[in-house]
């Protein structure tokens, strides 16, 4: 018992050692904090503060006492800010901006944070949609449904060619197109001049004299400036079945032709886009990395979304168009700088079907300097974003379409659109790193991820390797790094582009940037356009059993508005198989 009471009397002495300090040290903090005079030049009128409201305010509670002790112990820091009058130093309105600067900035990351996340979740599926193309191209089912055909009833067929100052290039498809393996009655080439200043008239001149069933040159001095301009008032006189486009620079196959012809036999197919492959690839650093692009872009990209039974898109050349089909949409938008993209969304959302086949082949020439290569791209995003902005909506709503087609329809338009989002998502990766965003509650994670693919992810990479590898050139892949420097000027070319399309305007304009054409070995003619000589015609293409060349007599159609388009035919479950008819008898 007597050890009991000495330990407790121990233990209330111990007590009140340690509470009698904290009580002289708070009383002494309460008092020198209420004799605080006003600052010097203000008005003497009695402030009370929080920090006063708490010292005024007693509690039983030992804990409470101190937590209220060590908060009155920290002394306010006068600000350097100039203050608005009426506020005194150290007690300052708890919705002043100073003061709340901590809490602001708390929320200011937390917003930085979320947008972070949503570009990186939105570059993810875009990565995401880059590995499954590789994959569905390496180890998928391939579809290669339009093969050659040896006999069939082969359509009606314009060959159009939309030329511009073309002298250098446009005597070298003329001569390709008319060695082409078609029935001669069944094909028409029309070159386009659009408002040529060089020789590119007396060319065509020259060619349609010495073919004058074949050839039929078109004349343009006025419109609408552009590629689709040209193609629409060429499609006012055509009277085929089937529209070819090629551009100037291109040079096609002999039997290139017949193989673009083949898919339409199929009447579910309203477009069909072949394989683009620069030959102009040995030039230097600039031609061997485009050629990369374009190798990933068709060999794996567009193939595997025709493996996929998604939108496949034409692509303006090396394809062709149905004109029933055509017509159903309207025909081709003059005011468009990618006609491709445009008319690909419009067949798409009037329920026609784009075929592409990795197999038929042309070569053209691409950029060999670097502003020829961002004026290019550059018309290529505005054009693509204008189509994005047309189209999104509907095909969001078209019922017609598959949950997978509208999604890979949407990231597809939203292409040119990534660039400005992922430099905002590197600004904002950066911009959360200097306001102090603590780097151990996972934001570190988030930044590197945000900063690595604000620059480009890798699945694009593997796209051109697994390209590479399918062709049997994996030797290309040695400059495979270098492709990352291309990737971010085009980043921000396509950006500033994007923005100019996307931002209202007054005074935006329509301007058409042509392509520089290279090819130097392609003599140019010196005649006069009075009395252009005669050339000795190419030697015939054999074709036994042939009616002979017609005549052709185009007529000028009325255009069907795009409500009162007729519909194609209910998609089947052939996978868009042709049936091959039988030999005819004799």
């Amino acid at each position: 018992m007597q050890i009991k009471t000495a330990f407790t009397s121990r233990s209330r002495a111990l007590r009140v050692h340690l509470i009698a300090p904290i009580c002289v040290i708070g009383v002494v903090l309460v008092l020198g904090l209420g004799c605080d005079s006003p600052a010097q030049g203000q008005p003497q009128t009695e402030v009370l503060s929080a920090a006063d409201l708490g010292a005024t305010a007693r509690t039983d509670t030992p804990k409470a006492n101190r937590a209220r002790a060590a908060a009155e112990s920290i002394t306010p820091r006068p600000s350097p800010i100039p203050l608005p009058d009426g506020v005194i130093i150290g007690h300052s309105p708890p919705h002043w901006w100073g003061s709340s600067w901590g809490r602001d900035r708390a929320a200011w990351i937390k917003a930085i944070l979320w947008v972070l996340y949503s570009i990186v979740a939105l570059i993810c599926v875009y990565a995401v949609r880059h590995y499954w193309f590789t994959y569905n191209r390496l180890f998928g089912k391939q579809r290669h449904t339009y093969l050659p055909i040896d006999v069939a009833q082969w359509p009606r067929i314009s060959v159009l060619i939309p030329c511009h100052n073309e002298e250098r290039v446009v005597a070298s498809i003329l001569e390709a197109l008319l060695k082409a393996d078609y029935p001669q009655d069944k094909l028409r080439i029309v070159p386009i001049n659009d408002r040529s200043t060089d020789a590119t008239r007396e060319i065509m001149d020259r060619f349609a004299a010495s073919f004058p069933n074949r050839v039929v040159p078109l004349h343009r001095s006025g419109g609408q400036p552009g590629k689709a301009a040209a193609l629409q008032d060429a499609l006012q006189d055509i009277d085929e079945d089937v529209i070819l486009v090629f551009d100037a620079d291109y040079l096609p196959g002999r039997d290139l032709i017949k193989r673009l012809a083949a898919p339409f036999l199929d009447p579910q197919v309203g477009a069909v886009m072949g394989r683009v492959v620069p030959v102009n690839t040995p030039r230097n650093l600039l031609t061997r990395l485009l050629d990369l692009e374009r190798a990933g872009g068709y060999q794996v990209d567009q193939q595997a979304r025709m493996n996929l039974r998604l939108i496949a898109q034409y692509g303006g050349t090396v394809g062709g168009v149905r004109v029933s089909a055509l017509d159903a949409v309207g025909g081709w938008r003059e005011d468009s700088l990618a006609e491709d993209t445009d008319i690909t969304f419009r067949l798409v959302l009037g329920g026609w079907k784009i075929a592409y086949s990795n197999r038929y082949e042309c070569y053209e020439e691409v950029p060999e300097t670097w502003p020829v290569r961002i004026r290019q791209i550059m018309r290529w995003a505005r054009g693509h974003t204008d189509a994005a902005r047309r189209y999104m909506p509907g095909l969001a709503t078209q019922p017609r379409l598959t949950l997978r087609e509208r999604l890979d329809g949407a990231l597809l338009l939203g292409t040119y659109m990534m660039s400005p989002i992922l430099l905002l998502g590197w600004f904002l990766a950066i911009l959360a790193f200097y306001l102090g965003a603590n780097p151990f509650l996972g934001a570190v994670a988030i930044f590197s991820v945000a900063a690595y693919n604000t620059i480009g992810n890798f699945a694009a990479f593997f796209e051109i390797g697994a390209a590479a590898h399918l062709d049997g050139t994996e030797r290309r892949i040695r400059i495979l790094p270098l492709v990352l420097g291309g990737f971010l000027v085009s980043l921000v070319s396509t950006s500033r582009a994007v923005l100019s399309q996307l931002l209202p305007s007054r005074s935006r304009e329509f301007h058409w940037d042509k392509t520089e054409r290279y090819r130097a070995d392609a003599p140019v003619p010196v005649f006069s356009r009075k009395s252009p000589p005669a050339i000795a015609p190419l030697p015939p293409i054999p074709t036994p059993d042939l009616a002979p060349a017609a005549v052709h007599a185009p007529r000028r159609r009325e255009r069907r508005p795009i409500d009162a388009a007729d519909r194609p035919a209910q998609p089947s479950t052939s996978g868009h198989q042709i049936r091959i008819p039988g030999k005819p008898t004799s």
